[in-house]
């Protein structure tokens, strides 16, 4: 039987789509860059091609998001080190050490060597890497233990133990994404604009970054607070601020899901518990209110000390100084595919002469926090689709002024995209491979126009679509008038 010219199609995008990520996985190596920029270009124009072709088949799609992950199975990362990092706190762990405690530099200064392989594990996450203390949660710890529990004398081994961690995340991404879409109302195939995106595939699946495992947390957590399991919300957002830090920014902008909400969102349980509780008609919007209030601070309250809990079996008296100091080494010291903190870099070395990241770096989280609450209290967030808004442009202020954004950040970005009306971080997850011209420099340096090309495309961008937003809202006005 022929194959339709659709199918072929299909067929041959598939075909090109695995070499290209063949040749990525096995073959290229970060310091070449011209290469990479045509492989990841030529990636996003063959799976655009699969993801709108194959949209009616949820099925085949699913499949080959799997397959093409399965590619990296069996390669060591080419484009990032820190899964050598990993590997070291896994086996640490697993050799009754708390990788909290300890600096990989000291012991290989020492000629002292702790677990398997440690040589080659710190010559090859770097002496920058191994020179400070560890700054993975307790979750993430779990998944590198597992990874020495499985493969403890083999780096291949272990690569491959955690790359499986992670390709089952993306399954459970993929499980929870459509079932918030069908709650959304949108379409289903919009759950592989993640799932299909090349960024994801390389810079999660094959460069080992952890992610899929955070994001599955905060999906299965979104999922549940949408069914109106809120308690279970809160033990599961836990898991994922316990994998990565970064969903504390979100904490705030549950502010309205709880308190904003009206008495007409409520239950018909709560609303006749209301009413009856009631004795003026005045009073009665405050009922709500107030208990939502305080299931707010419950939520609030389960977040914190489960996500504390994960840390007790680590606790000692230094921990707390070690893992902030490793932390704030991200506002101190670090810079890397920067915005506006290079802009506002320029003008210090303008008027001081110097870099002013240690006054620049304290101002960012004040600038973050006022943003954050500026959405929560003047930004209706009270609908799952509200929320998740909120959410994406939340974390993306954060991304914009921030003095280092990896590539990999942006994954958080692009998931919470795929449930509302905004595009620009699938725009942003193209062309942040800029980035990777600053490893083409032995040693490795940024060319400030590949940064500047990039913003200039996600902003732009941005602007477009808010512009476009705003025009659509006015319509929608002017035709219910």
């Amino acid at each position: 039987m022929m194959l339709s010219r659709k199918n072929t199609g299909l067929l041959i995008a598939f075909f090109l789509t695995t070499i290209l990520y063949f040749y990525v996985a096995f073959i290229i190596e970060r310091t070449q860059f011209t290469q990479l920029l045509f492989l990841y270009v030529s990636l996003f124009a063959t799976s655009f091609y699969l993801l709108k072709k194959g949209k009616e088949n949820i099925k085949l799609l699913t499949t080959i998001s799997v397959l093409f992950r399965l590619i990296f199975l069996f390669s060591i990362p080419n484009l990032s080190q820190d899964f050598y990092r990993f590997i070291w706190d896994g086996r640490m762990l697993f050799e009754g050490f708390n990788p909290y405690l300890f600096l990989p530099k000291n012991f290989i200064n020492q000629q002292e060597f702790p677990i398997q392989q440690a040589a080659e594990l710190y010559a090859g996450m770097g002496t920058l890497n191994g020179s400070h203390f560890t700054n993975y949660p307790p979750l993430n710890q779990l998944s590198f233990f597992i990874a020495a529990l499985f493969a403890g004398k083999s780096i291949l081994g272990s690569v491959i133990t955690l790359r499986v961690q992670i390709i089952l995340a993306d399954i459970g991404i993929l499980y929870f994404g459509k079932r918030i879409l069908e709650k959304l109302k949108l379409p289903i195939h919009h759950i592989f604009i993640y799932a299909l995106n090349p960024f994801i595939i390389i810079e999660l699946t094959g460069n080992l970054h952890f992610e899929p495992v955070m994001l599955f947390f905060l999906i299965w957590s979104l999922y549940v607070l949408f069914n109106n399991k809120w308690i279970w919300a809160a033990i599961i957002l836990a898991c994922s601020i316990s994998v990565k830090l970064i969903p504390l920014l979100f904490l705030p902008l549950f502010y309205q899901w709880f308190v904003g909400r009206s008495l007409d969102s409520a239950t018909n349980n709560e609303k006749l518990s209301f009413l009856h509780r009631q004795e003026s008609k005045q009073n009665k919007k405050w009922i709500p209110a107030f208990a939502g209030m305080t299931k707010l601070v419950l939520f609030y309250v389960i977040v914190i000390s489960t996500s504390l809990l994960f840390f007790l079996p680590f606790y000692s008296s230094e921990l707390i100084d070690n893992y902030l100091n490793s932390v704030g080494l991200w506002f101190r010291n670090y810079e890397f595919n920067a915005s506006f903190y290079y802009l506002f870099r320029e003008i210090g070395y303008l008027f001081r002469g110097y870099n002013e990241i240690a006054i620049i770096g304290k101002i960012i989280p004040v600038l973050t926090i006022v943003f954050l609450g500026f959405i929560t209290f003047f930004r209706k967030n009270t609908k799952p689709k509200e929320l998740i808004t909120a959410l994406l442009f939340g974390l993306s202020f954060y991304y914009f002024t921030t003095t280092t954004m990896h590539p990999w950040y942006l994954a958080t970005l692009v998931l919470l995209s795929v449930f509302t009306k905004y595009r620009f971080p699938i725009v942003w997850s193209l062309v942040i491979i800029l980035s990777y011209q600053a490893y083409a420099n032995t040693p490795w340096k940024e060319n400030m126009w590949f940064v500047a090309l990039e913003y200039v495309i996600v902003y732009g961008f941005l602007i477009w679509e808010l512009k476009n937003k705003k025009l659509d809202t006015y319509k929608k006005i002017s035709e219910l008038r």
